[in-house]
């Protein structure tokens, strides 16, 4: 049995694709996904499965909103070992306790490179923000006063690759990581 995270992107958001925890968590144990937690009452599941392809468990889970919740959400997996090591392996400048800095890991699905992302995305602007590519990441920090003045704040909602990442905050994946 392996421990998995899900992060579904863009529920529960602004009062937008609203989705009760309680149902949420009794989809996947309809699936037969086993000790199912929620963080925060929005976009973080972890549950343990058997199944060892991430693309066939996050195909599922899509569906299953889709069929309970009538929703199309993008769902991105990775299991709990994964994250415990994108945290070890994250830059020195990455998730520290400097509350002026907003530092986001932004996961990007299996069919978009790094490459096709900092396409999309532009360049980053390296005197507001810093970024390292890392796996399926991209390690994202930036002044919480100069967010409006960073390349990638407003194109991340916007980019035609929207659908293929979601950003979550260092402190999120902290504590996704061991739930």
């Amino acid at each position: 049995m392996k421990r998995y995270v899900a992060l579904l992107r863009g529920i529960n958001i602004s009062g937008k694709n609203k989705i009760a925890m309680a149902e949420l968590k009794e989809g996947f144990a309809q699936l037969g996904f086993s000790e199912v937690k929620t963080y925060l009452n929005s976009e973080n599941i972890a549950f343990s499965s058997d199944a060892e392809d991430v693309c066939v468990i996050s195909n599922t889970i899509e569906a299953m909103i889709k069929d309970k919740f009538d929703l199309n959400v993008p769902v991105f997996i990775e299991p709990q070992e994964e994250l415990q090591e994108l945290l070890n392996n994250s830059p020195d400048w990455w998730g520290s306790a400097d509350s002026e800095i907003y530092d986001n890991l932004i996961f990007l699905k299996p069919s978009l490179s790094h490459e096709e992302f900092h396409r999309e995305m532009g360049e980053s602007k390296a005197e507001y923000e810093k970024v390292q590519n890392y796996k399926n990441v991209v390690f994202w920090s930036f002044s919480r006063k100069n967010y409006q003045k960073t390349n990638w704040w407003s194109r991340t909602a916007s980019s035609d690759v929207r659908d293929e990442i979601t950003i979550r905050t260092a402190n999120t994946i902290r504590k996704a990581a061991f739930l």
